[in-house]
C-alpha cells in the first residue's frame, strides 16, 4: 500500500574462483548420487521421475537440508547407471527423466526424453567484489554465490514472481528481492513477489531453493545463460520436467503444495476502501449493498479499525473503541447477514504504539547487535518488527489473532509483508534481514495456517497477503498485485502478472479491481475493471478512499453496469468454486495463458491480452479508453461461442468483434458444460438444489464430460474425509445424435435428489425427437426458444439420467 526505498543488487568486477572443477569419483548414496570434485560436493536425488534435485556444497561448508520451499520428500533409490569413458548416465529404472555426467571438462546436463534441455555451464562459481556501497541502505558485500546454466537459444522464458515486464521474461535480470511498487502501471520490473523460479517454453521448470536476495538472470547478456545469484545461502536447485503445461504445474506444486481450498465465500464480491472510519460507516456500506441488491460477502477494514490516524498508531493491533464501540456484535450483525469481516495487520510494532512496551518485555522482536529490539523509521512511525522466526514472536502474534478471531473476525490481511522496509542489521532467530527478507510473509502465513489448524480445525482460513515465496500457497494465501495504478495502463498490466503468478502456484493472485492509487475518477475504467474481475479468481475492488472503490457509491451507470458483472459472478459460483477444487488438486491456474491450448504456437507464447478462465471460458479484457473493436484469435482446439450471443466462431480463426459496455469479450469452448446457479445476495444463499447446466453442442467435439465438485464450502478437508457431492455430466455426438447423461453422486446433505435444468445452445432448428431416461417426451415437456433446448430434471441420487437428442 505504500511507498519504498528503490533497490538495487550490488554488481562489480569479479573472478570466477570455481571454473576449473575436476572430477574426483562418483558414488551412490541411501538417497541418490554423490560426486566428488575437485572444490566440493555434488548431492543429486531423484525426487520423482519427473524431479531432480542438485546440491552443490563448497569445500569447506556442510549441507544445509532445510529448505523453506519444498514439501516433497519421496526419492527414487532404485538407479540404473551406465558409463563411457568421460561420462556416466544416471536415471530411474523407470521414467525418461535423466543426468548425465561428464568427467572432463566436468558439466553435468539434464536430458529429458533424449533431448538435452539445460546443463550446468560454469556450475557453481563463487565472486569476490570490490566492496561497494549498495543503492540499499548503504550494505557492503564482499562476495556473492552463482550457479550457471546453459540455454537452448530459442526458449521462452517465465517466472521471477510478479513482474510487469512482458510475458516473455527472457533478456532481463530480475532483482531477487521483494519490494513494493507504489501506483505502478505498464512496467514494474521489482514487486512484492519475487519468486526463485524459471519455466521454459521447452516444458521444464528450474527452481532455486534459497531465500536469501539476489538476482535471477534470464540471458541479459544474450549469450543463452540462465544464472542464480545470491549473497549466501543453499546451492541447491531442482530441475522439473512436464508432458504439457498442465504436468509441469502438477510437478511443481506437489514439490511445494497444493493451494488448499479456499471457503466458497472467497468467490463473491467484497467492499473494500483504504478505509472505513468507523462502526457507523461498515454498517452503512453494507446496509447499502443491500437496499441496493448489489450482492457481498464480505468487508474489509483498513488501518482505521485500531487508530483514527494513519501514522503513529501500527502495531495497536486492538480496536479503536471509540471509532468502533461494540465491534464484537458489529461482525456477530454483519455475519448474521453473510458477510464476513477480514482485518488488516501489519508486522510493525511502532515505538508509539500501545503494544510497544508489551512486545519488548516478551522479548518477541527482531534485535539489533547489541541484542536490544531494532528500530527504524518509515512512513508510518518509529518501528521494530515482530520476529516470527522466533517461537516467542510466533505465539504472540497468533494469541493476536486469536482473540480476533474468536471476537468474529473471519479473515485475515497481512499488509506490507515484504517486509517494506527492513534494515540488512536487523537480527531474527531465521537469520539477519537480507538472508530472510523475501520468505517473512511465506512464514507470517504459515504462522497464521498453523495456528487455525490448531485453534479452529473446523475452519478455512482466508489469508489475503502482499508477500511471499515459493511454496505460499500451501498455507492458502491469497496474493494481490500491490499498489497498482488507477488508470488504463495499471489495468494493462495484470493479465500478465496474474498467468505469471498462476504458473508460479500463486493462482489466487488478483487486483485491486478499479485500481488503487490516485484520484482517477473514470467511470469507464472501473466499469471495465470489475468486468475483468469477474473472471479473476478473486472480485475485489479496492482503493484509496479520494475515489470511491464501492458500485454503491458510483454512478447511476457505473453502478448498473457493476452490478451486472457482480450478479454474473454470482452465477458462475458453481463453476468458479469447481476451479479452485481442481486447483487444490492438479495446480492448475484459474487464469491460464493461451498457450496451455497451442504450446508450439510460438506467437502466443508472447501474449497476455486474452487468457483462458478454467478450460471453458476464453476471456478477452478491454483495455484501452474508448475501444469499440477487438481482435480475437480463437484457438484451434475447438469452436467457441460468445457467451451472451451464442454466434459461434470457428477454432483457429482471427476475428475482429464489436465491443459493448456491459460485457468484455467472452466465449465457451465447444462441447462444455457451463453450470450456473441463481442470483443471491451472498454465498450464504448457496445451494445447488435447482441450478443450471449450459450445454455448448459442437458437432466437431464427440466426447465431453464436466465433474462438478461441492461442498459445504466452510469445514476443510471436505473431498479428503468424502464429505462432498458431485455431478457427472458426460456428451456424445454420432450419427446426428447427440447424447447426454447425468448422474447425481455422493450427497453430503439430506438431499436425495436435486433439480437440474439443462440448458442446451448451438441448435439452428428445433430437434425431431427427445428421448428422456429412453422415453420419448411431449414436445409440451421441453422447451425449444432462440435456438436452445431446456429440459428440466429431478435427479436422484446415484441414479443415470440420458437425453438423447435427434437433430
Amino acid at each position: 500500500m505504500r511507498k519504498l526505498l528503490f533497490f538495487l543488487f550490488l554488481s562489480a568486477f569479479s573472478f570466477a574462483q570455481s571454473v576449473d572443477r575436476k572430477y574426483i569419483n562418483l558414488s551412490q548414496t541411501e538417497d541418490g548420487i554423490s560426486i566428488a570434485v575437485s572444490d566440493g560436493n555434488y548431492y543429486i536425488k531423484f525426487i520423482n521421475e519427473k524431479i531432480i534435485e542438485t546440491t552443490f556444497v563448497p569445500n569447506g561448508e556442510t549441507n544445509n537440508t532445510i529448505s523453506n520451499a519444498v514439501i516433497l520428500s519421496t526419492k527414487i533409490k532404485n538407479l540404473t547407471f551406465y558409463s563411457e569413458a568421460n561420462s556416466i548416465d544416471c536415471y530411474p529404472s523407470f521414467g525418461t527423466f535423466k543426468i548425465s555426467i561428464q568427467k572432463s571438462p566436468f558439466k553435468i546436463t539434464y536430458i529429458n526424453k533424449g533431448v538435452e534441455i539445460l546443463s550446468e555451464k560454469d556450475g557453481y562459481v563463487k565472486h569476490k567484489h570490490i566492496p561497494l556501497e549498495s543503492v540499499r541502505e548503504n550494505i557492503k558485500v564482499d562476495s556473492t554465490e552463482m550457479l550457471q546454466f546453459n540455454i537452448s537459444s530459442d526458449e521462452v522464458l517465465y517466472g521471477g514472481g510478479a513482474r510487469a515486464i512482458g510475458m516473455n521474461r527472457r533478456g532481463n535480470k530480475l532483482a531477487l528481492y521483494n519490494r513494493a511498487h507504489y501506483g505502478y502501471e505498464t512496467r514494474a520490473e521489482l514487486m512484492n513477489f519475487c519468486i526463485p523460479l524459471v519455466l521454459s517454453s521447452k516444458l521444464y521448470a528450474v527452481h532455486f531453493d534459497n531465500p536469501a536476495i539476489g538476482y535471477l538472470d534470464l540471458d541479459s547478456q544474450k549469450n543463452n545463460t540462465l544464472s542464480y545469484e545470491t549473497i549466501s545461502g543453499r546451492k541447491t536447485y531442482q530441475v522439473i520436467v512436464g508432458d504439457s503445461w498442465d504436468d509441469l504445474l502438477n510437478n511443481y506444486t506437489d514439490l511445494t503444495g497444493k493451494q488448499p481450498l479456499p471457503p466458497r465465500w472467497t468467490f463473491g464480491n467484497f467492499a473494500s476502501r483504504f478505509g472505513y472510519h468507523s462502526q457507523q460507516e461498515v454498517e452503512n456500506t453494507i446496509q447499502k449493498f443491500e437496499d441496493e441488491k448489489i450482492p457481498v460477502d464480505a468487508i474489509i477494514l483498513d488501518l482505521y479499525w485500531f487508530g483514527k490516524s494513519i501514522q503513529g498508531t501500527m502495531g495497536n493491533l486492538d480496536w479503536d473503541k471509540d471509532n468502533f464501540p461494540n465491534p464484537e456484535k458489529m461482525m456477530a450483525n454483519l455475519n448474521e447477514k453473510g458477510v464476513k469481516t477480514i482485518l488488516i495487520t501489519e508486522p510493525f510494532i511502532l515505538t508509539t504504539s500501545s503494544k510497544w512496551q508489551e512486545t519488548v518485555d516478551k522479548k518477541v522482536l527482531a534485535i539489533n547487535k547489541n541484542g536490544n529490539p531494532a528500530t527504524w523509521n518509515f512512513y508510518f512511525g518509529n518501528t521494530g518488527i515482530i520476529d516470527i522466526f522466533k517461537s516467542e514472536g510466533k505465539e504472540w502474534f497468533w494469541h493476536v489473532y486469536k482473540r480476533l478471531i474468536s471476537q468474529g473476525a473471519q479473515g485475515i490481511w497481512g499488509d506490507l509483508g515484504e517486509p517494506e522496509v527492513f534494515p540488512s542489521e536487523v537480527i531474527t532467530v531465521g537469520g539477519n534481514a537480507d538472508e530472510i527478507h523475501n520468505i517473512y510473509g511465506n512464514n507470517w502465513a504459515k504462522l497464521i495456517a498453523e495456528g487455525y489448524k490448531k485453534d479452529f480445525p473446523n475452519a478455512r482460513p482466508f489469508i489475503l497477503m502482499r508477500s511471499g515465496y515459493s511454496g505460499s500457497q500451501r498455507y492458502g494465501m491469497i496474493p494481490w498485485s500491490g499498489d497498482v495504478n488507477r488508470s488504463w495502463g495499471g489495468l494493462q498490466s495484470q493479465m500478465e502478472i496474474a498467468l505469471q503468478m498462476g504458473m508460479q502456484g500463486m493462482s489466487y493472485m488478483h487486483s485491486d479491481l478499479g485500481g488503487f492509487a490516485g484520484a482517477n475518477l473514470d467511470d469507464e475504467l472501473y466499469v471495465r475493471w470489475l468486468q475483468y474481475g469477474v473472471f479473476n479468481p478473486v472480485f475485489r475492488p479496492h482503493a484509496q478512499e479520494e475515489v470511491a472503490s464501492e458500485p454503491i457509491y458510483r454512478s447511476d451507470w457505473a453502478k448498473k453496469l457493476a452490478k451486472q458483472a457482480i450478479e454474473l459472478r454470482y452465477q458462475l459460483l458453481p463453476y468458479n468454486y469447481n476451479l479452485a477444487f481442481e486447483n487444490s488438486q492438479t495446480g492448475k491456474p484459474l487464469m491460464r495463458p493461451l498457450f496451455f491450448e497451442e504450446p508450439n504456437n510460438k506467437e502466443l507464447l508472447l501474449k497476455s491480452d486474452g487468457y483462458l478462465w478454467g478450460n471453458d471460458f476464453l476471456v478477452y479484457p478491454v483495455t484501452e479508453k474508448g475501444q469499440k473493436t477487438k481482435e480475437i484469435y480463437f484457438p484451434k482446439s475447438a469452436n467457441w461461442y460468445d457467451f451472451y450471443t451464442g454466434k459461434k466462431y470457428e477454432g483457429g480463426s482471427t476475428q475482429i468483434v464489436d465491443l459493448k459496455e456491459n460485457e468484455i469479450p467472452t466465449f465457451v469452448r465447444g462441447g462444455s458444460f457451463i453450470p450456473m446457479s441463481k442470483l443471491m445476495q451472498n454465498t450464504q444463499n448457496y445451494s445447488l438444489n435447482n441450478f443450471d447446466v449450459h450445454f455448448y453442442f459442437d458437432e466437431f467435439n464427440e466426447k465431453t464430460k464436466l465433474n462438478l465438485y461441492n461442498d459445504d464450502g466452510v469445514t476443510p478437508n471436505c473431498f479428503e474425509n468424502l464429505k462432498y457431492e458431485k455431478f457427472d455430466f458426460k456428451s456424445k455426438y454420432k450419427n446426428q445424435i447427440l447424447n447426454l447423461k447425468i448422474e447425481y453422486d455422493r450427497a453430503f446433505l439430506n438431499t436425495e435428489s436435486r433439480k437440474v435444468n439443462v440448458i442446451i445452445h448451438g441448435f439452428d432448428q428445433k430437434p425431431s425427437s427427445v428421448i428422456l431416461n429412453q422415453k420419448r417426451i411431449k414436445k409440451s415437456k421441453y422447451k425449444f426458444e432462440n435456438n436452445l433446448i431446456i429440459i428440466s430434471l429431478d435427479c436422484e441420487l446415484d441414479l443415470t439420467h440420458e437425453i438423447e437428442i435427434k437433430r
